[in-house]
């Protein structure tokens, strides 16, 4: 069980952006956004979009930090990824 988040490499409206996972369940992805403040409506069908500021805060809250990759395949592996021709 653990909520991910990958590096901010993501530019978006003039800044970065992370995206936080879980590879267990979105009840616990969306446990840890409300306790880390992220608001609901960051959700994007089977992650949060977060900017760069809150990486590392969310890392000292308990996010495992990975690389994209990495993110990708926990987040397959899990069954709770949704393929972009799906959003």
């Amino acid at each position: 069980m653990a909520v991910l988040v990958d590096p901010p490499l993501w530019p978006r409206h003039g800044r970065l952006w992370s995206h936080l996972v879980s590879d267990t369940s979105l009840d616990e992805l969306h446990a840890f956004a409300a306790a880390a403040g992220i608001p609901r409506r960051g959700f994007d069908r089977d992650h949060y979009d977060v900017p760069d500021e809150q990486h590392t805060r969310l890392v000292e809250l308990g996010a495992e930090p990975v690389g994209t990759r990495e993110l990708v395949r926990r987040l397959r592996a899990s069954g709770l990824r949704v393929r972009a021709r799906d959003r």
